[in-house]
């Protein structure tokens, strides 16, 4: 009943939905491993951020090869800042909102320099491509509580001078005349003195997953689904021949000619019958196995017909 499976058209059929599941199953373990590293994040935001402050010298090695566990750890330092080499960074976000983020070494009370992000500034109304203010942060010695977060890679695209297009540290080291520490810099979000004016404060990071789980399972469904389609459409198939054969049985013995199934009647004949060995093709065979049906049925329609029937 089954055996036209194994003719080319249906081979080739099967290889297709073979060839849509292995992507549908690659999307699904795309969204998968999204997921996860999604997952990590949030786990980073809920061990470490809310937690309390360990000390620089506890600290230090993080802010030269911080390990991804460490995330969002905070951290107090004293030292002083170094105002004149202070940088902002252009095409941050904050809250949906468009703008820049300000950078500036920060000098500990050990000699270690560490990049500080202060926080967000908006994008400015006098002077396009700039901010209108950037704050001064306080002089003197000064006491701040930091957040740790990794550098960011180096984009393939310019700034204007005084600016960074990311928070790539080892850019920025080639822009002072001393060693700063560039594995990563801290997100402020205390300082003792307060300066008067300060950047707003970049906000909790979202514990929200998103749509991955859902996304992992309808591509795994349509996995699925394309395989069932096939099997659907091969049972089909199966039913329509299984039509065929027993029409012509009752029509040979009704003396009549067969009455195919639609999808046979109507099916288009290929406009190549031949391979390029000589060969018929599967649709060439299909269509002389059809006509051979057909001309039998005829054949035996005549042979029971009565010669004294008047419609003879």
């Amino acid at each position: 009943m089954y055996r036209f499976l194994a003719s080319t058209r249906w081979i080739g059929w099967l290889l297709l939905v073979c060839l849509f599941a292995s992507v549908f199953t690659f999307l699904g373990k795309w969204q998968m491993d999204r997921r996860e590293g999604a997952l990590v994040e949030i786990s980073h935001v809920q061990r470490n951020f809310d937690a309390p402050a360990i000390p620089f010298a506890e600290a230090k090695n993080y802010f030269q090869n911080m390990p991804a566990e460490a995330k969002w750890t905070p951290v107090s330092l004293e030292g002083s800042y170094l105002s004149d080499d202070q940088i902002i960074v252009r095409n941050r976000i904050s809250g949906s909102r468009p703008g820049y983020e300000q950078l500036v070494p920060f000098r500990t009370t050990d000699g270690t320099t560490v990049i500080v992000n202060r926080g967000f500034l908006p994008i400015g109304n006098n002077n396009p491509g700039q901010p209108d203010l950037i704050p001064a942060p306080p002089e003197g010695n000064v006491k701040i509580s930091v957040r740790l977060k990794a550098g960011e890679p180096k984009l393939d695209r310019g700034a204007p001078e005084g600016q960074l297009a990311s928070i790539d540290l080892p850019t920025y080291q080639e822009k002072l005349d001393y060693p700063i520490a560039t594995g990563a810099f801290g997100l402020m979000f205390l300082e003792d003195p307060a300066a008067a004016d300060a950047p707003a404060q970049l906000q909790r990071p979202e514990e929200d997953e998103g749509p991955h789980l859902s996304y992992m399972f309808q591509w795994f469904a349509f996995g699925v689904l394309v395989f069932i389609g096939f099997g659907y459409a091969a049972k089909q198939q199966a039913r329509i021949n299984r039509e065929d054969k027993e029409e012509l049985a009752a029509a040979v013995l009704r003396g009549e000619e067969p009455v195919l199934h639609q999808a046979h009647r109507m099916r288009k004949r290929p406009k190549k019958l031949v391979r390029r060995d000589g060969s018929p093709t599967d649709e060439a065979q299909e269509d002389a196995y059809l006509d051979a049906l057909e001309a039998q049925a005829a054949a035996s329609a005549r042979g029971n017909q009565d010669p004294q029937d008047p419609r003879n």
